[in-house]
């Protein structure tokens, strides 16, 4: 027996049954609305916050026509939506938290992150393995680099500063992993 079968009976790769209800519909809409915008949502021309808007439209658009669900719903499926076209999807809401540190993404359903030097498991999950992958995809091209099955890991910085480490298959046994080590916003003097 191979280590990756091994470790693949240790640790399964199925989803947890704490499975988002809703991952159809919102990859049934992502998908609408990116091809919807196609080429607008690269333009570098256009206000950050015009293209935003004109996503969040397009979405609560699509999500009007779906039935039987409460404005609460919709409303995190709106923000979790938009923050996969045009942020970093579920990571986002970690990425704009100061007291988190660093973010360990362990596989799609294995999200941990660190504040004031301690390890907190958190609730935030992808939907599958490629959700992870597109989303790891997007935080490297934005550096302008790549990370794919010649290349299958990548260290950068992101424009904020944050460093990122990113290991995907065949190097990875257990599916993608992501590492990104916040660069803090705020500097602390030494004082005499």
């Amino acid at each position: 027996m191979e280590l990756h079968e091994r470790l693949s009976a240790v640790r399964p790769t199925a989803a947890p049954t704490g499975r988002d209800p809703f991952a159809e519909l919102k990859n049934r809409i992502h998908l609408e609305v990116i091809s919807e915008l196609g080429p607008q949502l690269f333009n570098v021309t256009m206000d950050p916050n015009a293209l935003r808007e004109r996503v969040n439209t397009d979405i609560r658009l699509e999500l009007a026509d779906e039935q039987g669900l409460a404005r609460d719903d919709r409303d995190r499926l709106a923000a979790e939506i938009a923050d996969d076209i045009l942020g970093h999807g579920p990571l986002e809401r970690l990425l704009a938290d100061d007291s988190v540190t660093e973010i360990m993404v362990n596989g799609p359903f294995d999200v941990w992150v660190e504040r004031q030097g301690r390890l907190y498991d958190t609730t935030v999950r992808f939907n599958d393995e490629s959700h992870l992958r597109r989303i790891i995809n997007k935080m490297v091209a934005q550096v302008g680099r790549r990370v794919d099955e010649s290349s299958p890991m990548v260290d950068a910085r992101l424009p904020d500063g944050s460093r990122i480490n990113a290991v995907i298959p065949p190097l990875s046994l257990t599916g993608p992993l992501l590492t990104i080590r916040k660069f803090s916003k705020t500097w602390s003097a030494l004082e005499r």
